[in-house]
Order: C-alpha cells, then sequence, then structure tokens
C-alpha cells in the first residue's frame, strides 16, 4: 500500500509541475532531469572510470563497471538484493546512473546550468559535486521504467527509496530494509513536498 501511494504522489507532484518524466523511461535533457548517463548525453572527455554508464549498455547490479563498484557497499548489497528479488517478478533492474567523479559530475553540472538557463533552475535536477549523492556512490539512478515502479513499490523492503519527487529513477538507501521511506523532497535543489 505504501508502494502504491508513493507512485501516487510522485505523478501528483509530476503533474503539478507539469514534468514530461512520466513517459520517459530515463532521466533526459529537457524532461525534468539534468544529463546523465543513460540520457543520451555522454562526452568523449569522460569515460568509465568517471562512471558513464554507455547509454547501449544498461549495467547489471553485478557489473563491475566502476559505477557500479564505487557504489557504497551498503547501497549495493540493497540493490543486488532488490534486483534478485525483482527477478523473481520478472523485472529486471539496470543501473543508468551510479558513482560519479567530481570531474563528471561538474560537467553534467555545467550542462544543466545551459539547458535550464541558471545554476538555481538546474540545482533543482543535478547536484554540484560537493551535494550529490552520486559522488559520494550513495544513490543509484534506475530503468527501465517498470523497474522504477518496481522500486518505488517494493525498494522500502530494502532500505531503497525514491528521493526526489522529480526523480522517479533516483533511488537512495536511505532507510532500515523494512522501514518507512522518508519524505521526498521536490527536488535536488532540497525543497522537501
Amino acid at each position: 500500500m505504501i508502494g502504491v501511494l508513493v507512485v501516487a504522489v510522485s505523478f501528483a507532484v509530476a503533474i503539478a509541475l507539469g514534468v514530461s518524466w512520466i513517459v520517459s523511461d530515463s532521466p533526459t535533457v529537457g524532461a525534468g532531469a539534468a544529463p546523465a548517463s543513460g540520457s543520451g548525453v555522454e562526452s568523449s572527455v569522460f569515460g568509465a572510470d568517471d562512471g558513464v554508464i554507455p547509454d547501449a549498455e544498461p549495467a547489471g547490479v553485478d557489473s563491475d563497471l566502476p559505477a557500479i563498484a564505487r557504489l557504497d557497499p551498503a547501497l549495493l548489497d540493497a540493490l543486488r538484493q532488490a534486483s534478485d528479488a525483482a527477478s523473481v517478478d520478472g523485472q529486471p533492474i539496470e543501473v543508468t546512473s551510479g558513482w560519479r567523479s567530481v570531474a563528471y559530475q561538474e560537467e553534467l553540472f555545467a550542462e544543466a546550468v545551459v539547458t535550464y538557463g541558471s545554476e538555481d533552475a538546474a540545482r533543482e535536477f543535478v547536484s554540484s559535486p560537493t551535494q550529490s549523492k552520486h559522488v559520494t556512490g550513495e544513490a543509484v539512478d534506475i530503468g527501465p521504467l517498470d523497474a522504477q515502479l518496481w522500486l518505488m513499490e517494493h525498494g522500502y523492503e530494502y532500505g531503497l527509496c525514491q528521493t526526489y519527487a522529480n526523480e522517479r529513477w533516483h533511488f537512495e538507501l536511505a532507510t532500515t530494509p523494512g522501514g518507512q521511506c522518508p519524505d521526498m523532497r521536490m527536488d535536488a535543489a532540497g525543497d522537501w513536498s
């Protein structure tokens, strides 16, 4: 029941904000998110060692790519447990972005400033390197849409919570397994719903 409520609240917030990510499988520029791995925006300057996951190759939770391998061990363990359970339900979980280097996060933030016109607007969708949970390995972006919805409903069982109302693909280890997820923030700028 909690998962259904979370999904309903996420959709209601999205509709109220006019966000178009409801029908998208992953974060995309101009759809309420900053550029990220899996978004179609990649720089030739950054590669796997910076946390880039190529668009054509979404990573499984057992990947040895740095974006996965450098995740916080507790987050990675919870994600693997959730992935195993989702597989039983016939739902694969793919990681579209995980750990990111400071330089890569700086680039994503700079691209978001250009996309959204100001640092304040960009912060709603991408954090600076000093604020980003991706840089510390404490956040993961998930795809496809069905996997996101599965985690919205079942993630709390593993301590995984959607933390931003405007980013349904972004999950963090934010509670104990089976615990209640904290209220979502409206966006990455830190506004609470």
